[in-house]
């Protein structure tokens, strides 16, 4: 799925008309006998005035110009018209003659758009609104390349030539719609002996591609005002992102705390917001070098003046009928320049670590410690002023950031002060992937904390300011919100300070708790607990040196949970570390009083025991037998109705136990056979690996990948999330699950020409789904997403005043890209909303992969065999005695489910089918939480914008 990006969009729609503009007045002027004709644009750069010129000579030629060219030219002058309208505004009186020029050279190049596209017929075409209908499904790409191929007739010099001859050039040239840009060669001008045959070459690509101006080649030459107009629009564009996402981001963590929203859903979800934020970073401020950071950004669209930009920029909320029409008056307000483009939480985040830098010792200041010293967790917000809010808000950020580095940076600092090692802080690497990261001290979190500790550990006096990247800001302003928010401080563009009663009984550290229950309070649920009792169960049932390893890796990361997820070494003190800011109320309170850290410390510890306990799994033959054995006892009627614990391991992970993700229902042995390979190879126990081979690093996310097991290779959401960088878009179509939100939109944005070849189409027959089924499927999606509607523009422009532009929710979105607009391309806040869906469905919802404890499960595994054994032992069956009595090299319990299997041995069926009905447990009884949050994936819930909503900005 293609995320709406309004600058780069702008931008490429920008590219777009100039190709096209280009490469056919190119066409125009090679085709024409007229020397007095201009010379072809050989360089792909034009100027402003160059529009005219180019649109002049197309009209004049009767060239004719696809919708998608006139929705590319409104699309331009929406984008250009709004970003100089909201500067214009911000500005005001100023009498900045840069910024004077820099206006009025916007203007010059939106009154040159519009006329260019009057001159092209633009006014005729909005007039005929049948013919935007008709061509509304027009694919600009397609429209401008295929433009490239056209054939245009050039008349004959050889009068002599016949009609045929004629007719015959003109189907020689290529007709192939072409993804790389081509144009056919045209005929060398010039005069020509009257003995000459006119015959016309049949262009080629390589004749194309030499003809043709490259689309990286395209560019408008602007001089400096120019370039600030786009500079400007680049700023825009990220800081409308940075406010749309910290409001979703808000709604999400009071979810947490007053709906019970498993945390590790908002940790993820919120790693994905601020993925997004350096993306946009990243790709819009590659044109302009030095000029990213958040100081430079922030400087840009307040001019310098955040108290001066106050009251510049206003909001209104309209409501508006399913039918268009408004209702009651609008609210509106000034928007709070320094809360919404977090402005408080960046100085805070300067004076952190200018204070810091002063002294290294990991102490503030006195001066520092003097304003953060009375900071109290119960603090009243509602009797609060705001300026008290403020400052309560400013201590706890300062406080944990304190905690938050010193817990980072502890094993460097120990090395010096207590080994007399010589590390200079300035120059250790603290990344997350450096020398030091094979030493645990945190979860979720250490991408930003190695980055945080990097600029506090620079030398005092080196400016901060410089290092600071907006998603840096950005996401230590959702680190604070989810905190404020569980205290019943919420902030809205419209409303300022929203404020109710904390959220009664809420602990940020609820889930964490029960994923680990440490004090062992549910028996065979929490995770520390499954690490004893699973080697207690595997040493009991045999000698099994392959294990090794996994339990050495099991043990350790049993023990980094227990002492830096949800609570911390700090706590207790780490010796020449200074002790927690929190100290006087909570020790703990780098987690105590973090939802964010616990949320994504939650989420990582997740994936690490899934992976751990998937890893093991993959290394005994239990579980694939049991589920084999399983299928078939209710398949032949041998268990009366199926056992939980075991169907629903079938369900959730069919393409793991069985071939082509189907289940048998009949020839049981072969079936498993084809899955694990003749005679049950593929199911021996794994051979012993080196601790080298398994990697004892933190890095099990690498080195336990479950891309390297033999069977159980599914991926969660978040194992795929984590893979692309917290980019959904980057996910592969291949790896998406089958029913998944994402899956299902992304197959929605094929058209049907794509589909059978898509990596989409093959993933759903992987999942047994039948081909009809599939393109069904695919066609109701696509129904779908046509009837899904938008606040119409001309309602948006009748409620804004005259001589201002209007900033709709995604209004820029629809104007930008709008001829190339897809059922794919969809809002930040869209994909968050699709990845939300899915990553709590596998955490705690429909298909909870994450939420089950695989450690625990294996035990039970070992009983029911156990209770299989005892009971043909007893009855002396004759497979038992096979497997068990007589001489072979096979694994014991592998050759008698293989017998089994094989359907001859009813006295065996029979006993088996006994002792899985003695073990009717639950697939529940092994879940980390109380329950599993069933309901449809996406629903309204509180804090989400509804539909009758309009904000305008």
């Amino acid at each position: 799925m293609e995320r709406h990006n309004i600058y780069l969009e702008y931008k490429k729609d920008t590219k777009y008309l100039l190709y096209w503009l280009i490469n056919v007045s190119n066409r125009i002027i090679k085709s024409s006998k007229d020397e007095t004709v201009a010379q072809p644009n050989t360089t792909g750069q034009t100027t402003v005035a160059g529009l005219i010129f180019m649109a002049k000579l197309i009209a004049q030629h009767g060239e004719p110009v696809p919708g998608a060219i006139y929705r590319l030219f409104e699309s331009i002058i929406a984008a250009r018209t709004t970003i100089n309208s909201a500067f214009h505004q911000l500005v005001g009186s100023n009498e900045d003659e840069d910024l004077k020029r820099s206006n009025a050279s916007h203007k010059h190049f939106i009154d040159t758009l519009r006329q260019a596209f009057a001159i092209l017929g633009g006014d005729s075409w909005k007039q005929s609104p049948s013919k935007q209908v008709s061509e509304e499904d027009q694919d600009v790409e397609q429209v401008i390349f295929e433009n490239m191929f056209k054939n245009l007739t050039v008349e004959a010099e050889d009068e002599g030539s016949s009609e045929e001859e004629e007719e015959a050039q003109t189907s020689s040239a290529p007709r192939k719609i072409s993804r790389k840009p081509g144009k056919a060669k045209k005929a060398k001008k010039g005069k020509k002996s009257k003995k000459q045959k006119k015959t016309k070459k049949t262009p080629t690509t390589g004749d194309t591609d030499k003809d043709e101006i490259p689309m990286e080649s395209v560019r408008i030459i602007e001089d400096a005002d120019g370039i600030m107009t786009d500079y400007l629009m680049a700023v825009y564009t990220a800081v409308n992102e940075w406010i749309d996402l910290r409001a979703y981001n808000q709604a999400l963590w009071k979810e947490v705390a007053y709906q019970g929203l498993n945390g590790a859903v908002a940790g993820a979800v919120a790693n994905m917001a601020v993925s997004m934020v350096k993306q946009t970073s990243s790709a819009i401020f590659v044109d302009f070098p030095s000029h990213d950071s958040y100081e430079t950004i922030m400087k840009t669209i307040t001019r310098g003046d955040p108290d001066k930009a106050q009251g510049k920029f206003t909001i209104a909320k309209y409501a508006i009928d399913p039918h268009g029409r408004l209702h009651n008056k609008p609210e509106e307000t000034a928007v709070d320049v320094k809360e919404q483009f977090l402005i408080y939480v960046y100085q805070d985040l300067v004076d952190f670590v200018t204070d810091f830098q002063l002294n290294r010792s990991g102490k503030p200041t006195k001066a520092m410690q003097a304003k953060i010293a009375n900071w109290d967790p119960n603090f009243n917000l509602r009797k609060a002023t705001k300026q008290q809010r403020l400052d309560w808000r400013r201590s706890y950020t300062i406080k944990w950031l304190y905690d938050l580095v010193n817990v980072y940076s502890a094993i460097v600092v120990q090395r010096n002060t207590m080994k007399g090692e010589k590390h200079v802080y300035e120059r250790v690497d603290w990344s997350a992937t450096g020398p030091w990261a094979v030493h645990r001290r945190l979860y979720g979190l250490n991408e930003f904390a190695g980055e945080i500790t990097s600029m506090a550990m620079k030398k005092p006096g080196a400016d901060p300011r410089k290092m600071i990247q907006p998603h840096h800001v950005f996401q230590l302003q959702c680190i604070v919100d989810a905190m404020t928010v569980s205290r019943g401080w919420q902030l809205s563009t419209l409303r300022g300070h929203v404020l109710e009663a904390p959220a009664p009984r809420f602990c940020p550290r609820r889930d964490v708790d029960l994923f680990l229950d440490r004090e062992n309070k549910r028996f065979a649920r929490g995770y520390c607990a499954s690490v004893g009792m699973v080697k207690s169960a595997l040493t009991k049932d045999g000698d099994h040196p392959e294990l090794k390893n996994i339990f050495l890796l099991l043990q350790m990361e049993m023990e980094d949970f227990v002492n830096w997820l949800g609570e911390s070494k700090y706590m207790s003190g780490l010796t020449t570390i200074p002790p927690s800011r929190f100290s006087g109320h909570n020790s703990n309170g780098l987690w105590e009083y973090s939802p964010f850290l616990c949320g994504v410390g939650l989420m990582e510890g997740l994936e690490l025991a899934y992976i751990m306990g998937v890893s093991l799994w993959d290394k005994i033959p239990e579980p694939m037998l049991l589920i084999h054995l399983h299928n078939m006892l209710v398949q032949k009627g041998y268990l009366t109705s199926p056992v939980g614990l075991f169907q629903t391991l079938h369900d959730l992970m069919t393409e793991s136990f069985f071939a082509s993700g189907r289940a048998p229902t009949s020839d049981f042995s072969q079936a498993l056979l084809k899955k694990v390979g003749e005679k049950g190879s593929g199911l021996s126990r794994a051979n012993p690996q080196t601790t080298k081979e398994h990697g004892l690093t933190n890095d099990m996310h690498k080195h336990l990948s479950p891309s390297v097991n033999r069977f159980f290779q599914q991926k969660p959401t978040l194992l795929l999330c984590r893979k692309a960088d917290w980019n959904p878009d980057a996910i592969p179509d291949e790896d998406l699950h089958f029913g998944s939100v994402m899956f299902l939109r992304r197959l929605a944005s094929l058209k049907k020409s794509q589909l059978k070849d898509s990596p989409l189409f093959l993933r759903a027959k992987a999942a047994g789904v039948d081909e009809s089924a599939i393109l069904e499927m695919a066609d109701k999606l696509a129904n779908i997403k046509k009837t899904e509607t938008a606040i119409p523009q001309s309602l948006i422009d009748s409620i804004t005043a005259q001589g201002y532009r209007s900033m709709a929710p995604g209004s820029l979105d629809m104007a930008t890209g709008a001829a190339r607009k897809t059922a794919s391309q969809v809002t930040g806040r869209d994909l968050l909303e699709f990845a939300r869906a899915d990553i709590l469905s596998d955490v705690a919802g429909m298909r909870p992969l994450l939420s089950f404890n695989y450690l625990s499960s294996i035990v039970v595994f070992l009983w029911v065999f156990a209770q299989i054994e005892d009971r043909l032992s007893e009855a002396r069956n004759r497979s038992y005695i096979d497997a068990y009595e007589r001489p072979g090299p096979a694994d014991k319990r592998i050759t008698l489910v293989l017998l089994a299997l094989a359907e001859q041995d009813q006295q065996c069926l029979r006993i088996m089918g006994e002792a899985f009905e003695a073990c009717r447990s639950g697939f529940m009884d092994y879940i980390y939480w109380d329950d599993l949050d069933t309901e449809p994936a996406l629903r309204e819930r509180p804090g989400n914008s509804s539909p009758e909503a309009c904000v305008v900005m």
